[in-house]
Order: structure tokens, then sequence, then C-alpha cells
């Protein structure tokens, strides 16, 4: 059998090549080594996430957000059987979505573990043991990463887990200790501490989201200090000794000192992740790696002639919307087009209550790199909508270049930010002003205002603060 497209992994970058392919004329065919298509974000990643954290913020809210509204009912019960099933639910609803995308688009589907014995194949070895090699002109690979482990630390995905594990706990812990104060374990601490868990926050930086804007992320740390979290920043994780009644963790400063011991029913490994490529047999096959990722130059292509690989295993961040993108470009550049990724606009979202929302340089990358801007600010206080529906936490922060005044950067932090971003990102893409920004006519009521008073602010001109 033999192909213009073979794609390595169905998650976000590689589904999404595979059906632009298929739709340039490309014959062409995706290897998935789990049962189910969608990778790691739709099956272990960031559906089922979204689905328990929707939940969560839906029982946090029956317990304390009604009664101020004139709404009197009792005290939730929480059922988590059946949140999990709803969790399920979303998952399946999802995969069996990609399923029929690919199969609507004409996409060959192979099962089993790919590999890559020579430039031109692909192995595949399916669950029975036995081996299908098939002939391609072009191979994709998009096999996505996995939670990176920490030394000396033994997952069991039980007592000591990583995202996998968080999310199929069959009860909630008293105690929830997370190693990385990053995104997943932000999240997932969220959804637990919702739940009735006491989260504890080990970080090795002195700081919460590593990365990202940091007014941002310290206004986000008063707040998930509010809602229950502690946090151990400057300090790294030496030891984990789990038994059947939970884990005892030893916490030293980073800098060295005197250690401390800390109870955990459970703890949750979130330091990051890294390129999955295991088993593909690249080295063989020749592929340059760097430090676990696929080398590739401005179009994707790998050091081997007619091999290629976008999303989690390349540079960049590691973010499915920006694998998906990366998977349009691909397929149009193997089929002869000018595929193209704007790596400069691509958001980034939290996920938790509130959320946060980024595009763009930050403040401290604008100092870095000596450039000159200005800054709009507007927080949620002032905004109407926001008052009306009580989620007046955060503040929206518009940077402009000082010269130009073209929009550098966004950083949102309140409740819908993940939305609220696509605005700038559309405006960043078209090379956009704050200007521009401030006169575009903003609906009234709306969160979005907030948006369009930060734009103004880069001039000192905002109407309602």
């Amino acid at each position: 059998m033999s192909y213009d497209l073979v794609v390595i992994g169905s998650g976000p970058g590689g589904y999404v090549c595979a059906i632009r392919a298929a739709q340039l004329g490309l014959k062409t065919a995706i290897v998935e080594k789990r049962p189910t298509f969608g990778g790691t974000c739709l099956n272990i990643g960031c559906i089922p996430s979204k689905a328990l954290l929707h939940a969560s913020e839906m029982f946090e809210e029956a317990g304390h957000g009604l009664e101020a509204l004139g709404i009197k009912v009792g005290a939730p019960k929480l059922d988590l059987p059946v949140m999990m099933k709803h969790k399920q639910d979303t998952v399946d609803a999802n995969v069996q979505g990609v399923a029929f995308l690919l199969k609507k688009n004409k996409v060959d589907s192979f099962i089993g573990a790919g590999s890559i014995p020579s430039a031109g194949k692909v192995q595949i070895t399916k669950s029975d043991g036995s081996i299908e090699t098939i002939e391609t002109k072009n191979i994709v690979i998009a096999t996505g990463s996995e939670s990176a482990p920490l030394p000396g630390v033994t997952v069991d995905e039980k007592t000591v887990v990583t995202s996998t594990g968080a999310l199929e706990l069959s009860k909630v812990p008293a105690k929830l200790l997370i190693i990385g104060a990053g995104v997943i374990g932000l999240e997932l601490g969220s959804v637990w501490s919702r739940l009735g868990a006491e989260v504890t926050v080990v970080e090795y930086l002195d700081r919460i989201l590593p990365g990202m804007d940091d007014e941002v992320a310290k206004q986000f740390q008063r707040i998930l200090t509010k809602q229950g979290f502690t946090f151990h920043l400057g300090s790294k994780v030496t030891k984990v000794d789990a038994g059947k009644a939970g884990a005892k963790v030893t916490v030293e400063p980073a800098s060295g000192g005197e250690a401390k011991i800390l109870d955990a029913d459970i703890v949750l490994v979130a330091i990051g992740r890294r390129p999955y490529t295991e088993g593909l047999g690249l080295e063989t096959a020749g592929v340059t790696l760097d430090r676990g990722r696929v080398v590739i130059d401005d179009h994707f292509k790998s050091s081997v002639a007619g091999i290629y690989a976008i999303g989690d295993v390349v540079r960049g961040p590691m973010l499915a919307h920006k694998a998906e993108d990366e998977g349009v470009a691909v397929a149009e550049i193997i089929a002869g087009q000018a595929g193209h990724v704007n790596y400069g606009v691509i958001p980034g979202v939290v996920y938790t209550q509130p959320e946060i929302a980024t595009i763009g340089k930050t403040e401290e990358d604008l100092k870095a790199a000596n450039i000159a801007y200005k800054v709009g600010k507007f927080p949620f206080t002032a905004n109407g909508r926001a008052r009306a529906m009580r989620s007046t936490d955060g503040f929206v922060k518009v940077l402009a270049d000082a010269a130009t005044d073209r929009v550098l950067g966004c950083h949102i932090i309140g409740k819908g930010a993940g939305d609220l971003i696509h605005e700038v990102a559309v405006l960043m893409e078209f090379g956009g002003s704050s200007e521009d920004l401030a006169r575009t006519c903003h609906a009234h009521p709306t969160m979005s205002e907030a948006v369009k008073e930060a734009a103004l602010g880069v001039e000192k001109r905002s109407i309602h603060i």
C-alpha cells in the first residue's frame, strides 16, 4: 500500500494535518497507537480536564455563589462517579468526532505503534504483535509529548500521579500536593480544591506560571491563596515516600537549607512535558534530535528528506492549537503550497477561575530586548458586566510599541479571558495598533469593553477609570 503522506499520531496536530492533506488531494493515512483518536489532548489532557474544570466550577457556584444572587439552594452534594461520567462522555464525543472527520475525508487509519525503518516506509506494530509496513512519499511525525518525570520520584498513578492519574481519582483527596506551579498543576489543583481538597503547591522557582506576565502571575497567586491554595516557592522536592496511607514529601529550599516533610494523600508531578519519540526509530532512520526534539527547518523538514515533524516534538510552545496550525501548514507545503505559522501570535490560556490568557510579548520580554513600549491597563472592577456577574477579579493589560503603537502583547486575567484574547490575536495578526482597538466599537455591557479600555489606556485616555 502506498501513500502520498502518512501521519504518525492523531492528536490535534496529526489529525488536522491528515484532514488538510486529504482536502488538498493527497492520498493520506494516519497511524495511532491508542484505540481511539485525538492523542493526549482529547483522551487524557485538554478535553477531560476542561470537563472537570467546568463541573467543579458549577459545584463551587452552587455551594458559594448563588445566595448573593437571591437564589437559595441547599448545600450541594458531590456525586464524583457521575462527574467522571460527564468527563468520559465529553471525551467519547470528541474522539468519535475525530474518527468521523477522518473517515469523511477518506483518510485511511491504522491502529498500532508506528515507527520509521527508513525514509518512505512506516512500520505499524499492532496490539496482537503483527507488523504491517506501508510505503509513502512523505511522513509527518506528530507524536506529541508526555509528562516529564522527576528524578528519584516513582509514579504509580495511584498515590503519586501525573496529570493522567489526576483525572481519574476515585475520591477527593483530603490533601493534594502538586509539584510544579505551571498551567497543568494549577488547573488540576483548582478542580480538586473546589471539590474539597487541601491543595499545596511546591515550585522550584520563586514564582508561579514561569514565562507568563509577572504582574498577572502575582495577582493570580493572591487569588489562588484566597481560594485555599498554599504555596512553597523557591523550593524543591527531594524525596517522596509513598505508602498505602498516602505519601510523605521531603521539601527543601531550592538554594539549600533545612528540609521539612509534608503529608499528602495524593502527589501530582506536574513539572512539565517532554517530546514523545520512544519507539519511532528516529536514530536508525537518521533523524537528528536535540534534547529529545526533532530538529526541523522553517518548512518543518527534518534532517531526512521526506520526513517532517510538528507539534510537541518540535521547538516552540507545547500547545494543541500551535500543533494544529503547524499541521495545516506542513500539509500545504507538502502539497506544493505556501504553508506558514505566525509564532508571534499564538495565544496561551490557563483554564482556571478566573482564567488567564496571554499573547505576544510580556513586559519582561520587552525590557530584555530593550524595546520601548507603552502600557494600557484596565481592571474588571470598573466593568459593568463584570460587576453584574460578581466576576471583578483581574484586569486587561495591552502592550504597544512606543514609536509605532503596534500592539506587541496582551495579558488578561479574568472571567472568560480565554475568549477575550482572540480579538487581540486578530488585531496582532494584521499588525494593528492600540488606537485601532481603542476606536473599535464594543457592545455594552460586555467584558470585552475592558479590552477596549485597556487599549485606550495606552495613551492614558481610558474613560471609566
